[in-house]
């Protein structure tokens, strides 16, 4: 469950950041598909960078075969490089980057990253960041396909190791190896009870 749904059932919009290229393994589409299958199946709506390539393809074509709700947030300026998806249940074309990031934030209520480059990193660590600074606390996943993010989990780990990361936030980030794994940790995510800023200082 996430913290936006008190009703137990866990979240009924999560969002999918992932890669508009597919990468060099095909495993990790194959896990894009299964996830977007998956969450049709449960009755989870996604809402992603309205693309129709690479990762970001993979998971809205499965999600939309087996009848799931997907909705795209794509600012107009990315059009010509990230073709356009054109089947989509919504489609909410935005002015800039940050709006884009902010409406995908707002319509869910839960995020799962898949593989990607660096679009998908900013994604990820913006709403990671505003879930310490206290803004929202809806739960993070990370989909960890063949260990594709063990090196940024073992930095975050080192993070907090040298006192860059307090313990706490760093929970606020949980990852699995299936899409099985990550939903259950998504339904059972419980924010901690921490303070970003006391009496002025970082803790």
């Amino acid at each position: 469950m996430s913290a936006s749904d008190p009703s137990g059932n866990g979240p009924r919009t999560i969002c999918v950041f992932c890669g508009s290229n597919v990468g060099d393994r095909p495993e990790f589409a194959a896990a894009a598909r299964e996830l977007g299958e998956r969450l049709a199946r449960e009755g989870i709506a996604v809402v992603y960078g309205g693309a129709r390539v690479g990762i970001m393809g993979a998971v809205a074509d499965a999600a939309l075969a087996a009848g799931g709700r997907v909705t795209g947030v794509i600012p107009e300026a990315l059009f010509p490089r990230e073709v356009l998806h054109e089947g989509l249940t919504a489609l909410h074309v935005v002015a800039s980057m940050h709006e884009r990031k902010r409406l995908m934030y707002d319509l869910s209520d839960a995020f799962i990253t898949l593989p990607g480059g660096l679009g998908t990193l900013d994604e990820l660590f913006e709403v990671l960041t505003w879930s310490q600074l206290g803004l929202h606390q809806k739960a993070c996943g990370i989909l960890n396909v063949l260990g594709y993010f063990d090196p940024l989990l073992a930095f975050l780990d080192r993070a907090t190791e040298h006192a860059f990361v307090p313990a706490a936030h760093r929970s606020l980030l949980v990852a699995a190896g299936t899409s099985d794994a990550l939903l259950s940790l998504l339904r059972a995510y419980r924010p901690p009870m921490v303070e970003k800023w006391i009496n002025g200082e970082a803790r």
